[in-house]
């Protein structure tokens, strides 16, 4: 569905097309998936599509990226081990200079599974763990067993030399053990732990009722996992949760720090959403969206290149435009940092445009 505002946006952009550069492509190299989580964004299917980009058209697309971007490639899916050329598409990116990336559950990374990944050139592989115990994972991925197979891949991991990440989707089932999680993941071993804020679409759309936080709750999260990031032995990255960025920068200013590279690492060089102007998700057809939670279509590769899509989209054109955001979103003094979530906005109330539905702040220009 088109947003009204890319019908006044054409042929006015507010930006120039070389400010934005693919940073973090993820891409669903199938929907197929062992596993049957409960908030699954791709809604996994047991067996792979005919409709996968097939192995020379997943070089092609790397080939295009490579030839104006060097963005980090997530390989994700469903479960990416799934495909049995995914080792070639690694090496294929790999020869491109594209840092390669792989997102999996973990329980399919056998120390042979390993030692390939690591030759084909994956960088990182990240692991989700949504429980600090067996049996939070276990319900949360539907699998009993799940949890145990995940560690023992991230060990076979470790054992091949594959850094690795934690991901975590926080929901109000496992709230309580974030804190937890974040010693499970110091304790193992991980470089990082990246959360990720719920958003209702996919089969999460079927259990927001039940499992997404309160605003007031996204609020406290955020101002814990700040704190623990000034602390922690490993890097902490919110996700899918942009009004982090207005509390690092609010809880600074009242500890009379700059932010800056050297007092907040990388997240005082990011924003908040990036969805279509440094990040994209590229589907199991081919289609590409702003990010992997935004169903709004922004183009096909088995139609139109990539580069073509990424700098002509008139989806991405409106994304990049700060200026059309609605709601208290629009007036707010942090929207260059922060943005909203595009795809909580959309889910909410199919505007992606709109205010975010679960922020508590008010800006200064709307106060009384």
């Amino acid at each position: 569905m088109e947003h009204p505002a890319a019908i006044h946006h054409a042929g006015r952009p507010a930006w120039k097309p070389e400010e934005f550069i693919p940073r973090l492509i993820f891409w669903e190299t199938t929907a197929a998936c062992n596993l049957k989580c409960i908030h699954c964004r791709a809604s996994a299917i047991d067996f792979r599509s005919p409709d996968d980009l097939t192995t020379e058209e997943s070089f092609a697309l790397l080939d295009s990226i490579a030839s104006f971007a060097r963005p980090v490639i997530v390989l994700s899916g469903g479960e990416p081990l799934v495909r049995d050329d995914i080792y070639d598409i690694a090496a294929h990116g790999t020869l491109l200079d594209l840092r390669m990336c792989l997102a999996t559950n973990g329980t399919r990374v056998a120390p042979d599974v390993a030692r390939r990944l690591v030759d084909v050139g994956i960088k990182r592989i990240s692991v989700s763990i949504d429980g600090a115990s067996a049996e939070t994972h276990d319900t949360f991925r539907r699998q009993p067993g799940a949890f145990d197979a995940a560690l023992l891949g991230i060990e076979n991991a470790k054992a091949a030399g594959i850094p690795f990440q934690i991901n975590t989707t926080i929901t109000r089932h496992n709230l309580e053990e974030i804190p937890n999680i974040l010693d499970t993941a110091v304790g193992i071993g991980a470089v990082a732990l990246h959360i990720f804020l719920l958003v209702p679409t996919g089969c999460g759309k079927e259990i927001a009722d039940e499992e997404m936080i309160t605003p007031q709750q996204y609020e406290e999260i955020l101002d814990w996992f700040y704190d623990k990031s000034k602390e922690a032995p490993i890097n902490l990255k919110a996700t899918c949760a942009p009004h982090y960025f207005r509390i690092m920068r609010q809880r600074a200013a009242k500890e009379g720090i700059k932010i800056s590279a050297e007092t907040h690492g990388f997240e005082a060089m990011t924003k908040g959403c990036l969805a279509g102007t440094g990040v994209c998700f590229v589907s199991q057809k081919g289609d590409v969206f702003p990010c992997g939670y935004l169903p709004v279509l922004a183009g096909n590769i088995r139609r139109t290149p990539f580069p073509e899509i990424w700098s002509d989209s008139e989806l991405f054109r409106v994304l990049r435009d700060e200026s059309l955001l609605e709601g208290k979103c629009g007036p707010c003094e942090f929207k260059n940092v922060c943005g909203g979530c595009r795809a909580r906005a959309y889910a909410e109330t199919g505007n992606y445009l709109t205010e975010e539905p679960y922020c508590v702040y008010t800006p200064y220009r709307l106060r009384k």
